[in-house]
């Protein structure tokens, strides 16, 4: 693999690096990797362990860099940032298509409070309301590695403008206070969320065409 090939800039403690690159299958993940090759420094691709529930890691020494991607129709988001070891971070991309049963998903599988939340909406609102709401909890769930089978109930939030805030959150994930959650601008086709555990950073935006 050439790593020369791939330059990315430094990576502050406070901050969380997002990369918007084109999605084609398992070449997107090699993109990925090479990314974060990058910014380990490491000669050949670095070594990606995977937990109970399908989040990729690394192992020490390199676990204080934490990252986490998603992808939807062609596009896809890598998120990397520094921190204490085991640094939890989350993003998830959706494509916007027409759900009609956003409603019912919402009553089946969001908490209660959300889904009446949702339902006091416009009905040109709702599709906007279920997205941020399910990229929000998708990207801290994949933070905290449980993933869908957590629950999406077990993390609420409530809708504000520009996005979902966290509000309750239940067992090891909680406490909601402990998240930052930041929706993603990826214009009118595209729902997205970014989430870590810890304090405010600074998100830079990049893209790459490799």
């Amino acid at each position: 693999m050439d790593l020369d090939a791939i330059h990315v800039a430094p990576l502050a403690d406070d901050e969380i690096h997002l990369w918007q690159t084109a999605w084609s299958g398992g070449a997107g993940e090699d993109v990925f990797a090479r990314l974060l090759g990058a910014y380990t420094g490491v000669t050949e691709s670095p070594i990606i362990v995977r937990g109970e529930h399908g989040k990729p890691t690394f192992p020490p020494p390199l676990d204080t860099l934490g990252f986490n991607w998603s992808h939807s129709g062609d596009v896809a988001l890598l998120a990397v940032g520094k921190g204490p070891s085991g640094f939890a971070i989350g993003v998830d991309v959706e494509v916007v298509r027409p759900r009609p049963r956003a409603l019912e998903l919402a009553r089946r599988f969001f908490a209660p409070d959300e889904a009446a939340e949702l339902n006091t909406l416009p009905e040109a609102a709702h599709l906007g309301g279920f997205l941020a709401l399910w990229t929000a909890k998708e990207a801290v769930l994949k933070a905290h590695g449980g993933g869908l089978s957590y629950g999406l109930h077990r993390v609420s939030f409530r809708l504000a403008r520009g996005g979902a805030v966290p509000w309750e959150f239940e067992g090891d994930v909680g406490p909601a206070s402990e998240w930052q959650v930041r929706p993603v601008a990826l214009g009118d086709e595209r729902v997205a969320a970014l989430a870590w555990r810890g304090g405010e950073r600074r998100v830079r935006v990049f893209t790459s065409s490799v």
